[in-house]
């Protein structure tokens, strides 16, 4: 596990963290396609937080993309680095989320966030803030659409509708099971959308969320429970 020290110049203020946004979101690239779902390595991360204490802990797993096994995971634990607001999420995890790629010893491939990406108020959120800092394809697989509104995809497995922000077409709500409840698939940085929706896919062969997500979540639950004992 690997503890996380702040950086100076790591923004303070909600004025700061929006600066940093405006700046950091011309950076993305949205005209590549990514790697192809099933080839190479595909890595998850996911963060747990104990705000009474002030500490996150985040896991990232990479997975072989051809048969999901695990072939690398690491953690890391650090002091939440910014206050909660609805937007600004990022600047709460990234610093710990960095870490753990960094400890993990593998190139992660596609790196896939339990959270946004395009589909965000700024259009900038957790994958893209991610990717951009990386320069890794990234692509953001969400729980629930957040603020945005989408018509129900029909009930078999790999149905989709686009995810809207107003007239703004910013992602997919995408079946993954059969008559469950769809995920909501975004676009982080060297990535376009069919390939996130392909890889969503190909990384939930039996769950409703992918695999990356569904083990990066276990695992930074345990670093974090390890930290705060």
């Amino acid at each position: 596990m690997t503890t996380v020290r702040m950086s100076a110049g790591w923004p303070a203020t909600e004025d700061e963290a929006r600066a940093a946004q405006d700046e950091l979101r011309g950076r993305v690239i949205l005209d590549e396609p990514g790697p192809r779902p099933g080839t190479g390595r595909v890595t998850g991360v996911d963060v747990a937080y104990d705000d009474e204490r002030g500490v996150v802990a985040a896991a990232a797993v990479a997975l072989d993309a051809a048969t999901l096994a695990v072939v690398a995971e690491a953690t890391a634990v650090g002091e939440v680095s910014f206050p909660y607001v609805p937007g600004l999420l990022a600047f709460r995890e990234i610093p710990t989320v960095l870490a753990a790629l960094e400890a993990l010893g593998e190139d992660p491939g596609l790196v896939v966030c339990d959270g946004y990406g395009l589909a965000h108020p700024r259009r900038f959120g957790l994958a893209s803030h991610l990717g951009v800092l990386t320069g890794l394809p990234t692509i953001g697989v969400a729980k629930n659409p957040f603020t945005f509104t989408y018509e129900e995809p029909a009930a078999e497995r790999g149905a989709a509708t686009p995810l809207l922000a107003g007239a703004d077409d910013v992602g997919r709500a995408l079946r993954t099971r059969t008559g469950v409840k769809p995920v909501f698939v975004s676009v982080g940085h060297r990535a376009s959308l069919e390939t996130a929706c392909a890889h969503t896919l190909a990384l939930t062969p039996e769950y409703r969320l992918p695999e990356t997500t569904r083990r990066a979540d276990a695992l930074c639950r345990r670093a974090l429970r390890e930290a705060v004992v």
